[in-house]
């Protein structure tokens, strides 16, 4: 294979590559973009990549020196993108060391390192662990690599590529302002709804036929929410599309349109002793809508669980080709080794086999001493750190195969999580561990492979996307362990901000609808039900027959139906209405007899957009965050602002999407940019 590619950089020329600005540009993108995609993580519970924004931010600045070279921009793409791994691992696994009471607090003095050195283990083994398969994968055919190939179409367009970062950075400015304008109280982001559920005291359920005096007292009142008014959330939903937007949201109607009121119809009158004695007007549907917000909390979330145990499992499933191919290319490659450095070209250098291999001796050393210092026990530290090598290897293959395949964006590193978590959760059972400790290690090694994997599938991506520019891989190798460790430092930062902010703003923290940190809750709940026999297991093989009926129904996602449930419905609202924007903005497209070319474009501009838009809300809201947590006070412009408000914000945002990408569709003979693939 080698010998019949041909890289954009031959590999005999010498050009500028690992140069310190490049290096530096790539860990300012790095920790910019990973603490971003942190905020919106623990909010909406997903991450968008950041290799589009840091292809597009790295050229923007590179090309303002004038000696700026190709292969610099691929460096600092390489370094600014891994951080959006990290986050992605620290989001799925930190808060829950909280939400499961293994963690009695999150300051800095208690958590800070514990969560570091899970971090810069897990990227540091995601880096290694490729390393060994990385020719398996880059080269082989069969695979396609789509973000790496845009993201390699981006670097050469050069020009255009100058034109897409005008276009990112005024949409961050613009989500920028109405994310401020919402924190300063202009208007407000949120709108409930109060719903009458029957009649509490006179609605009844016959539990028999006419004339029976079996009867259920029923009745109560529940809330249905508006869309927040949030630029990230309709980014999102612009980027994932209509379908996709759908099926998310499917679940949260499924929760607040179907359980939620059927729990509350019949509980309201157990609940109404909740409810302080002699409550009118504002205060009793205050006091209902809390009740409703426990009931989908402590009732319908477990059912979730369930849903998204199965979702996670059969993604698995539906992966067991991919499983199995990619195991045999890492086997294969690690019974041949590799040709020593000399022998190679430059495209082709890689770290030596015996580096990797040390370095991964070094870190397994370090991830038993920090398993036994977390769980307190020698010998589950052990186990925990055997199972992590194992497993996280593994999953490190797969998560860099389905790149491949799907590119980093639709990599489920959450369902590879699940599985390792409840593997290691049952050999935890088995040898008698159990209690905090236990829920402790078992959480600590789904943190370390969650990071793992998602760093290995960014990686694998980075390696292709210089196999196909001429870049040295050797090059990659060095600046994303730099990378890696550089934001494993800071990640848990964001995260704290975060967590305290909410808190000093009324809410409960990690778990908090408005810092829901689905997956993380989801890892907390497995863990303590299997090893700590805190769980609602009725609610939740509920939730797995459910999973199980979507399969049947040939649901495509089970998976994310299940996590709209999870979520806070405005939030999932809020992100179908971006999928419907997006709708909207093809269909006009199609309607306006744009050709490929135009239709490409109107794409790319409208994914920029979008991605502005997340990340201007993203480090506004840190900036706010920030301010609560140092007891800042900033100005209101209401003490109550009106949703109506926030609802003329919404219509404008939707315009401007649906607007913008097609005033860019340019004239049909205009040659086709590269197509933005997120």
């Amino acid at each position: 294979m080698a010998s019949q590619h041909h890289p954009f950089v031959p590999e005999n020329v010498k050009m500028k590559e690992l140069t310190l600005r490049a290096v530096l540009l790539g860990l300012v993108m790095t920790v910019v973009l990973g603490a971003a995609n942190a905020y919106l993580g623990l909010h909406a519970g997903m991450t968008i990549a950041a290799t589009y924004p840091a292809a597009v931010i790295g050229m923007a600045v590179l090309r303002a020196f004038r000696n700026g070279t190709i292969l610099e921009e691929n460096i600092a793409r390489t370094a600014g993108s891994i951080g959006e791994s990290v986050a992605a691992g620290a989001i799925f696994t930190l808060p829950a060391f909280v939400i499961a009471g293994s963690w009695t607090s999150f300051d800095p003095a208690h958590a800070y390192w514990k969560s570091t050195a899970l971090m810069v283990i897990g990227s540091v083994l995601g880096v290694l662990f490729v390393s060994l398969v990385r020719r398996a994968l880059v080269e082989d055919p069969e695979l396609p690599f789509p973000e790496s190939v845009a993201a390699a179409e981006i670097h050469k367009a050069g020009q255009r590529g100058a034109d897409a970062a005008r276009y990112l950075f005024w949409s961050m400015g613009l989500g920028t302002l109405v994310q401020a304008l919402g924190e300063l109280k202009l208007y407000a982001v949120d709108k409930d709804f109060i719903v009458r559920i029957g009649e509490l005291g006179r609605s009844v359920v016959r539990m028999g036929p006419i004339g029976s005096t079996k009867l259920l007292q029923t009745g109560a009142i529940s809330t249905i929410a508006a869309p927040t008014v949030s630029p990230a959330y309709l980014g999102v939903g612009y980027v994932i599309g209509l379908e996709l937007s759908a099926l998310n949201f499917s679940g949260s109607v499924l929760a607040w349109g179907l359980l939620v009121p059927l729990f509350m119809y019949f509980l309201g009158p157990q609940l109404q002793n909740f409810i302080p004695a002699g409550a009118t007007g504002q205060a009793l549907n205050d006091g209902w809508a809390a009740q409703a917000a426990a009931v989908w909390r402590y009732i319908v979330r477990p059912i979730a669980v369930g849903g998204m145990m199965v979702g996670a499992a059969f993604t698995l499933f539906k992966m067991r080709n991919n499983l199995t191919s990619s195991l045999g290319r890492a086997l294969g490659e690690l019974r041949h080794g590799a040709p020593p450095l000399e022998s190679v070209a430059r495209t082709e250098r890689y770290m030596s086999a015996k580096t990797v291999f040390g370095l991964i001796a070094i870190v397994f050393a370090l991830m038993i001493v920090l398993y036994i210092y977390v769980s307190g026990l020698v010998m589950a530290g052990i186990v925990a750190a055997i199972v992590m090598l194992i497993v996280g290897f593994f999953f490190a293959t797969v998560s860099g195969n389905l790149v491949g395949v799907i590119g980093s964006s639709n990599n489920p590193v959450s369902g590879l999580t699940l599985s390792t978590l409840i593997i290691a959760a049952v050999l935890m059972v088995a040898l008698g561990v159990g209690g905090p400790g236990g829920v402790a290690v078992v959480l600590a090694v789904a943190a370390v492979v969650c990071v793992s994997s998602a760093v290995a599938g960014e990686l694998l991506q980075d390696f292709k996307a210089g196999y196909l520019l001429g870049g040295t891989p050797r090059s990659i190798q060095i600046v994303e362990l730099l990378a890696v460790v550089v934001a494993s430092s800071v990640m848990y930062y964001p995260l704290y901000v975060l967590q305290v902010a909410n808190i000093k703003g009324g809410g409960t923290g990690f778990g908090d609808p408005k810092l829901a940190a689905p997956q993380a809750g989801l890892m907390a709940a497995l863990a303590q039900g299997i090893v700590g026999g805190d769980m609602a297991w009725p609610l939740v093989i509920a939730g797995m027959a459910f999973g199980v009926a979507m399969i049947m129904f040939k649901v495509r996602s089970p998976m994310l139906v299940a996590v709209g449930m999870y979520l806070p419905f405005p939030t999932t609202f809020a992100i179908f209405v971006g999928g419907i924007l997006r709708w909207i903005t093809d269909q006009l497209s199609h309607r306006a007899g744009h050709n490929e070319a135009q239709r490409i474009r109107v794409e790319s501009v409208g994914i920029l957009a979008a991605s502005g838009l997340i990340a201007g809300e993203a480090l506004t809201g840190l900036v706010f965050a920030w301010f609560k947590y140092k007891d800042i006070p900033v100005h209101e412009f209401f003490q109550n602002p009106s949703y109506l408000g926030g609802f003329a914000v919404l219509l404008a945002l939707s315009f401007i999407m649906v607007r913008l990408p097609l005033a860019k569709a340019g004239r049909p003979e205009d040659p086709a940019p590269p197509p933005a693939m997120m």
